[in-house]
């Protein structure tokens, strides 16, 4: 039974015609989460970022004005290929580590494709939940474009 979500989680969802285990592997592995991961207009990205096992992850994203934004967790769930959770945590300039919230993402096989679902939860605020929207809708538009390539 799924949880119900809170006024400031937020919950993503998309049907792709590809199989489970190819969404799988470019939801996870380093190579392919370079392709999608951070907004649009995010020039790069540096760290540890590899949600093939679990145990720590860290990624500074760099915008195009050199501008860096360092998020960090654990990966704490593993199903392979159908679920990928991890914590989340912004680092502020001085590199502390902000609040943590939880990400998922779920894949099913649907109709000969994958669904996808992602949950953000427990996110400080709602003004968190907002900014956090829309990086996540520009960096799932980078996703559905790396999975439908």
């Amino acid at each position: 039974m799924t949880e119900a979500l809170r006024t400031d989680d937020l919950r993503f969802e998309r049907l792709y015609k590809v199989p489970v285990a190819r969404v799988f592997e470019i939801v996870t592995q380093p190579e392919h989460l370079a392709d999608w991961w951070g907004p649009e207009g995010i020039a790069r990205c540096e760290g540890h970022l590899d949600f093939t096992a679990k145990g720590p992850w860290d990624s500074t994203m760099i915008n195009q004005d050199g501008a860096r934004f360092k998020v960090s967790g654990q990966v704490t769930k593993l199903d392979p290929p159908n679920i990928v959770a991890f914590t989340w945590g912004w680092h502020d300039e001085n590199d502390a580590r902000g609040d943590e919230s939880h990400v998922t993402i779920e894949l099913t096989e649907e109709d000969g494709g994958t669904r996808f679902v992602m949950t953000h939860r427990g996110l400080s605020s709602k003004e968190a939940a907002e900014q956090h929207n829309r990086g996540w809708t520009s960096s799932l538009r980078k996703l559905d474009a790396a999975v439908n390539a």
